[in-house]
């Protein structure tokens, strides 16, 4: 199968590393226009720079920008006006106690987790449903429905993100316009990789024992056995925004090595 997604403009907030990265890499190679957002410039050219190592004929633009306030997405819109594929995976995580969250950490994963998602979605949506093609992907996480005890507010703001994705979805029927959100499991990115490494800080391990340990002990249900790697859940966000997926909307989709053992 050929995802031909030539003329197509893609935004991918938070691309500057990990499966955000990973996602424009993909929509990429698809012949999408990508525009490539992180929080500063240096950043967003160094993405694409690695972007152009892989794939030296990208059409990329780096539009720097904090997506975690309003008046970083009101920035931004004024420099990116329209989209057609628009995919939400801006993100933060934190492990805290529950008891230990204060009401402004609450705030912050709601600011960037899921109303990040809601204003650029709320803004690229109508020019989508106009031109009768579009594209919208939430990366939410398999923590949407599986809540870890020691990332409550996380898990919150990934089950908003499903709830928020299903029902835009319901709101544009028959648009050709489609809606999902997307649930990796646990994935080897940058951030993983330096929870592991202040983990064996505190604890004096190895960072490789400590990663070794992470799913048989925090997430046993995996079938996979292993962390997934960004490019495996880039490709199914790069499917879902293809044209070939026309049939896909209102759907969450796991990317979570079938530790999920329920349906639905």
């Amino acid at each position: 199968m050929k995802i031909d997604l030539a003329g197509k403009t893609a935004i991918v907030s938070g691309s500057t590393a990990g499966i955000g990265l990973a996602v424009a890499l993909a929509l990429a190679e698809t012949g999408a226009d990508v525009i490539v957002n992180g929080r500063s410039q240096a950043r967003v050219d160094e993405a694409m720079a690695y972007i152009r190592t892989r794939m030296p004929t990208a059409r990329l633009r780096g539009v720097p920008g904090d997506l975690g306030t309003k008046e970083g997405i009101d920035g931004f819109i004024r420099l990116v006006p329209q989209a057609d594929i628009l995919v939400n995976n801006l993100g933060i995580f934190e492990q805290k106690p529950f008891l230990e969250t204060p009401d402004e950490d609450w705030q912050r994963f709601f600011d960037v987790n899921v109303l990040s998602g809601v204003r650029l979605t709320r803004h690229y949506l109508p020019g989508m449903v106009e031109r009768a093609w579009g594209r919208v992907v939430f990366v939410s996480s398999e923590s949407a429905l599986n809540i870890p005890a020691d990332m409550v507010a996380y898990g919150f703001s990934k089950a908003a993100q499903v709830a928020i994705a299903r029902g835009i979805a319901e709101g544009v029927p028959g648009t050709g316009v489609t809606v999902n959100s997307v649930l990796p499991g646990p994935t080897r990115t940058e951030g993983v990789m330096e929870m592991f490494a202040k983990a064996a800080r505190e604890t004096g391990r190895p960072a490789e024992e400590i990663m070794a340990e992470f799913v048989p002990q925090h997430r046993p249900a995996s079938l996979i056995r292993r962390l997934a790697e960004p490019d495996e859940i880039a490709s199914m966000v790069a499917y879902v925004c293809s044209p070939q997926a026309s049939a896909t909307t209102g759907a969450t989709l796991r990317v979570e090595g079938g530790l999920l053992r329920h349906p639905g």
